[in-house]
């Protein structure tokens, strides 16, 4: 049963009109400052991002690397990877921290998947990620389309893993079930930040709703679908808040998890409250493995998407682009 719509706020810094400072407390950090040495990376720009950079935009591609000013778009990109994001670049929602345009979306192109899986076939991936923008103005919230990439991915690139990261579908459980029936190899759903931010930093979405998504998935999926989930921290949670809600997405059968750092894309963008020093992702790290997690990765500069096929086995090495390593789980 879908759940009755929420007003949506249309700013990102000011959500609900609220006092964000009053909110996350006075020490937040300006946006023109120095960041801490540990997140420092290199320009993207070399050669094989370049080579990416052309394949992407002549196919008309989008990729949440670039529409979210993902720091480790220029390390990705040299490795042979990309997260698409299908169903245009155009957000229904408005979340305080993403840096994805947002608006009234007018992308329907029923040839996306094809053109998808073309090209994950032509950089002779191991594993694809298939992200999307909310589409809440569709019927079911953009399931069809993540159905027709799983397709064509197996059709036109059979030996490669497919991981979707999708909205929350409103909660419908329906959207969700066509996309478990396509047997991903990982269902990807982030709740991005701990419950107490939700009023803040997600308003339009719920914590209870996304843990029930990750549930049923897993329930849907049984043991041919990995769960996975992913947070960011620096918004004034502390690493109690943190920790337990490991221990709730855990409950809910999630199974692989990712731990990054927030940066604020722009002063219209919510402030970051702190940086965590990469010892503290190490305690997180630690705490999430005691808690029984298959995968963790936590780190400042770690995504939801970053070094996705090392998050789960895989049965052959990379090709093609795709820098070569160990097969894992083998």
């Amino acid at each position: 049963m879908t759940e009755p719509r929420l007003h949506q706020t249309r700013s990102r810094a000011n959500p609900g009109g609220m006092d964000v400072v009053q909110a996350l407390g006075a020490e937040v950090r300006p946006f023109r400052e120095r960041k801490p040495p540990w997140l420092k990376v290199p320009a993207p720009g070399r050669p094989r991002y370049r080579e990416l950079a052309r394949r992407i935009e002549s196919e008309n591609l989008h990729t949440v690397c670039q529409e979210a000013a993902c720091p480790n778009i220029g390390e990705c990109w040299e490795r042979g990877t990309a997260t698409f994001m299908i169903l245009g670049d155009t957000c229904t929602r408005r979340c305080g921290f993403c840096n994805v345009k947002t608006g009234r979306p007018t992308w329907n192109d029923p040839l996306e998947p094809a053109r998808v899986a073309r090209s994950v076939a032509r950089m002779g991936l191991r594993h694809a990620v298939i992200t999307s923008v909310d589409r809440d103005d569709l019927p079911d919230y953009g399931a069809s389309a993540f159905v027709g990439v799983i397709r064509q991915i197996r059709r036109q690139a059979p030996a490669c893993q497919v991981e979707v990261l999708t909205p929350d579908f409103r909660g419908a459980e329906m959207p969700l079930a066509k996309v478990i029936a396509e047997r991903p190899d990982v269902f990807n759903h982030n709740v991005e930040v701990v419950p107490r931010l939700y009023p803040v930093a997600r308003r339009g979405s719920r914590w209870e709703r996304s843990c029930r998504v990750l549930r049923n998935a897993k329930e849907m999926g049984g043991e041919g679908v990995v769960t996975k989930s992913g947070l960011m921290v620096g918004l004034g949670e502390t690493h109690d808040e943190v920790v337990e809600a490991f221990g709730t997405l855990r409950e809910h059968g999630v199974q692989v998890l990712t731990v990054g750092q927030y940066l604020r894309p722009t002063e219209r963008h919510l402030p970051v409250v702190r940086y965590w020093h990469p010892d503290e992702f190490a305690a997180l790290e630690s705490a999430a493995l005691a808690l029984g997690f298959e995968h963790i990765a936590a780190g400042p500069l770690v995504r939801s998407s970053y070094h996705a096929d090392e998050h789960v086995p895989q049965e052959r090495a990379g090709a093609g682009p795709l820098a070569a390593g160990a097969v894992r789980g083998a």
